[in-house]
């Protein structure tokens, strides 16, 4: 009677499971890779992968409330799109860096799979240290006096936290409007409590994807951006979030080092439609387009007080399978004539983009990717390492920077580069809300190409022989972290 019972939960255990599995082949069925993983733990864990799977995986009913308010925003910008999509389709722009026309494809591929408007009248002041990031940010949020809009991924209760809730405090209380978004995974240790002065003053925060029970949201999508915009004239969008490590002086004492951008002009704009498209998807205001509202958030630009430079914000996340950041990538990659130069803390790059890099690598163009030397997630870190076998065998440079890379960029030749907040992994490529800017512009690109060589200077470069003198205990930690690659 007994074996009777066990073998009928026994059979009814495994075609459960082989329910699991087909359910999760065909919710994965466009990622191999990631459906491939979640079929190992399903089967080394019945039933309960499976409701692993659920919660932190892929989810089957991703809300369209975030695409319906997307598609609203991008109305505000309906004819010039067309404009600008017409000049650009019939070659009758005139770039202000001449270089640009060379790698007018890739903002052909922007325009049509991001809806990525090509804007030339930008400035751009580029942070490699965070002290100088801060210092300027504070400077123009004490100076703000309409609007003061806020998205990062981390805000931490610590000095530099505290310190900026204060000063938005201030702000609010002399009648500028602030919103305040943050993720509440990324910032799980923080208490909402910070906020109160803030939200007593008339300010306003909001989590987004909060974790509260039976939410419908995958804990496995974040947002991960890091977008500031203030008086609707002035952005700040880069590596950086809030916190004391970026000043080398955080708990983990890492010496940190990162990249943030500090931008002005038309490309504002989209800076201010991606936090506004966040933000009433994940509260629980109701979007408005005003004339009264819009002028405010979107003043008019004033030719005279920007620069020359070309940009394209680019943005990408779960609410759209085009992985629109991964395919502008792999197209710069393939643009390519004499450069591809990488830096990123975390590399787990999918398929397309590793054999893009080895292609370029095998028609003799300079590639050159960096990393860290010390990790702040060592499973994370494993599986970055274990691709560098992948890279030295067709001849590609691997850099291990000497402490902590969290900066992310990509930049090719001496006329286009990405920086933003899009690692080179999986989870940046498909499972976070990334924004990345695009810039065309060789005087810029020069700085870019100086910063990373001096980063080079206190970088080591590995070799072959040292790669393949690695432990076995390394070798085994680094195939298991690979193999779980897809889902970190």
């Amino acid at each position: 009677m007994i074996f009777s019972i066990l073998l009928y939960l026994v059979i009814c255990i495994y075609l459960a499971n082989i329910f699991c599995v087909i359910a999760t082949l065909y919710i994965e069925r466009k990622q191999s890779m990631i459906a491939a993983v979640w079929i190992l733990i399903i089967n080394f864990l019945p039933l309960i992968g499976f409701i692993v799977y659920l919660i932190f995986g892929r989810n089957i009913h991703l809300n369209n409330k975030i695409t319906r308010i997307k598609k609203d925003f991008e109305a505000l910008y309906n004819k010039y799109l067309i404009r600008e999509k017409y000049l650009i389709n019939s070659e009758n722009v005139v770039f202000t860096d001449k270089n640009t026309i060379k790698y007018i494809d890739i903002i052909k591929l922007n325009i049509n799979a991001n809806k990525s408007i090509y804007s030339q009248d930008n400035d751009i002041s580029i942070f490699t240290d965070g002290a100088d990031k801060y210092k300027s940010l504070i400077e123009d949020l004490k100076n703000a006096k309409d609007t003061i809009n806020i998205l990062y991924f981390i805000i931490r209760n610590d000095k530099i936290g505290e310190k900026i809730v204060d000063l938005l405090t201030e702000r609010a209380k002399a009648g500028v409007d602030v919103r305040i978004l943050y993720d509440q995974v990324g910032s799980i240790l923080t208490p909402f409590n910070m906020f109160k002065k803030l939200i007593n003053a008339g300010g306003k925060v909001c989590k987004f994807f909060p974790i509260t029970l039976g939410h419908h949201i995958s804990l496995n999508y974040r947002n991960h951006r890091k977008i500031v915009v203030i008086d609707g004239k002035i952005g700040y969008v880069g590596g950086m979030n809030i916190g004391d490590e970026y000043m080398n002086c955080g708990r983990r004492k890492l010496p940190w080092r990162d990249t943030h951008l500090r931008v002005t002009g038309s490309s504002v704009y989209f800076l201010q439609e991606i936090f506004l498209t966040d933000w009433y998807y994940a509260s629980n205001e109701r979007e408005t387009h005003e004339k009264s509202f819009i002028k405010r958030l979107f003043p008019p630009m004033v030719s005279n007080d920007n620069g020359s430079i070309g940009v394209q914000v680019v943005s990408s996340g779960p609410d759209s399978n085009k992985e629109q950041i991964k395919r502008s990538f792999i197209k710069m990659i393939s643009s390519a004539k004499k450069r591809i130069y990488i830096q990123t803390p975390y590399f787990i790059p999918d398929g397309p983009f590793l054999e893009a890099l080895q292609t370029a690598a095998m028609c003799n163009i300079d590639v050159r990717i960096m990393i860290p030397e010390m990790p702040d997630k060592k499973f994370v870190y494993n599986a970055t390492t274990s691709y560098i076998n992948d890279l030295l065998d067709y001849g590609i440079k691997v850099y291990l920077y000497s402490g902590f890379l969290h900066a992310k960029m990509i930049l090719i030749d001496e006329d286009v580069c990405s920086l933003g907040t899009a690692n080179i992994d999986i989870r940046s490529f498909a499972l976070d809300f990334e924004v990345n800017l695009f810039v065309y512009n060789r005087p810029f690109l020069l700085k870019c190409i100086d910063i990373f060589e001096d980063d080079m200077k206190i970088s080591k470069l590995v070799t072959k022989k040292q790669y393949d003198s690695r432990s076995i205990f390394t070798r085994i930690s680094q195939a298991i972290s690979r193999l779980f690659s897809p889902l970190l």
